[in-house]
């Protein structure tokens, strides 16, 4: 059986937190605390994601505190971004992050607002390749097959599921 190749790409995936806080005060404080609850439930595992405060706006689009505070409890937007490495789409990578994240928030409801695809190093090296091409009347490609070796190191997922 032929092993398909795939182009596989690296995204930064955006994903919202609906973090429950207790026994807060004020809107900073809660946020405050789900940062840091947010951080501890990640760590050491997803020391890599990044948690900031999310955006709320109302229906109007007036804009919101992230934390909605009542009887001393409250419900803080926070939003956490990481990188997922060698997907074949984007629906790839935010369903990889929202398990990566979600099995570490336990009981916290997960959202993905974002999928940015990011410029790899080797569309990048591509890029100079063919505008030295185009520059210098060079050929990019020796023939070598340089770099095709690094493709084989991980199977992919379907392959893995078989």
């Amino acid at each position: 059986m032929a092993r398909e190749r795939y182009n596989t790409m690296d995204c930064r995936v955006v994903v919202e937190a609906a973090v429950p806080v207790y026994d807060v005060k004020t809107a900073d404080e809660a946020v405050r605390i789900a940062i840091s609850k947010t951080g501890a439930m990640l760590n050491p595992d997803l020391n890599y994601v990044e948690i900031s405060m999310g955006e709320r706006t109302s229906p109007s689009g007036e804009q919101l505190e992230p934390a909605f505070i009542v009887a001393d409890e409250a419900l803080v937007a926070l939003e956490l971004e990481m990188t997922v490495f060698n997907v074949e789409r984007e629906e790839h990578a935010s369903r990889i992050a929202r398990k990566e994240i979600g099995q570490r928030l336990e009981n916290i409801p997960l959202e993905v607002l974002d999928v940015t695809v990011l410029e790899s190093e080797d569309e990048e090296s591509e890029e100079e390749s063919e505008s030295e091409e185009t520059d210098g009347g060079r050929t990019a490609s020796d023939g070598s097959g340089a770099g095709e070796e690094d493709e084989d190191v991980l199977p992919e997922f379907e392959d893995l599921l078989e």
